[in-house]
């Protein structure tokens, strides 16, 4: 049987695109489209791989369909990776951001719940227990929870940038396990943030510290106004 020019063209491209799904990180893409981001991602996942074993991989989805929760959908994905493996999971449709991982062990390397905080900064939190919290408990349980890293960024309002916004908002969150991961294992990573994305999480949260305090300069002059006009308010 002759061994035909195409049907060797046929083998090698099989064999090239296992290789490079092997390499990748941003597993899946149904959201962001952008060339770039899925260089980085997966430049950066290699990198953590290689020097601690573990797998962090990023999805982004329209929406997780044929499953009760995002929880259900990583539970089922992650059977695809025999490593152990980091899920960052983003479904656009349902609004859910997730992180699933293969072993609980593995959730010692990184704080789950500081990354997925809804606050980004100790004000933000303040703001948010006060306008959502229905007893003490719960106040003093949204007060320490900050330094969200994902979602304060998706719940900016954006008219023309959403794809940014998300792209800007799973950067974020992708390299902050990725960097949580790689210290508790002792190493250090080369791609790791740069200084646009530090002065984008800065920047996010001068806006809430200026907006927590424009709110108490407000309070505080209507308390005085009060005061002076005491009759107004008979």
């Amino acid at each position: 049987m002759k061994f035909s020019r195409g049907l060797a063209a046929l083998i090698f491209i099989i064999f090239f695109q296992n290789i490079v799904l092997a390499d990748e990180y941003l597993y899946k893409d149904e959201v962001l489209h952008n060339p770039n981001f899925r260089i980085t991602i997966n430049k950066l996942g290699k990198e953590l791989f290689d020097k601690t074993d573990i797998k962090l991989i990023l999805v982004s989805i329209k929406q997780f369909k044929g499953y009760k929760n995002i929880f259900e959908y990583e539970k089922d994905l992650i059977k695809k990776f025999d490593k152990p493996t980091i899920l960052l999971t983003f479904s656009e449709l349902d609004k859910k951001v997730d992180i699933y991982a293969s072993d609980k062990s593995l959730y010692k390397y990184f704080d789950r719940n500081q990354v997925l905080s809804p606050a980004a900064s100790p004000m933000q939190a303040f703001a948010i227990a006060v306008t959502n919290a229905n007893s003490f408990s719960t106040f003093f349980a949204m007060l320490s929870d900050y330094g969200g890293t994902i979602l304060p960024l998706i719940g900016l309002k954006a008219k023309e940038e959403t794809l940014g916004k998300y792209t800007a908002a799973l950067y974020n969150g992708y390299v902050d396990i990725a960097e949580q991961v790689a210290k508790s294992k002792g190493v250090t990573l080369e791609h790791e943030a740069g200084n646009s994305n530090k002065l984008t999480i800065l920047a996010l949260k001068i806006f809430f510290y200026g907006f927590i305090i424009y709110a108490i300069i407000q309070y505080v002059r209507r308390v005085i106004y009060r005061r002076q006009h005491p009759n107004e308010f008979k």
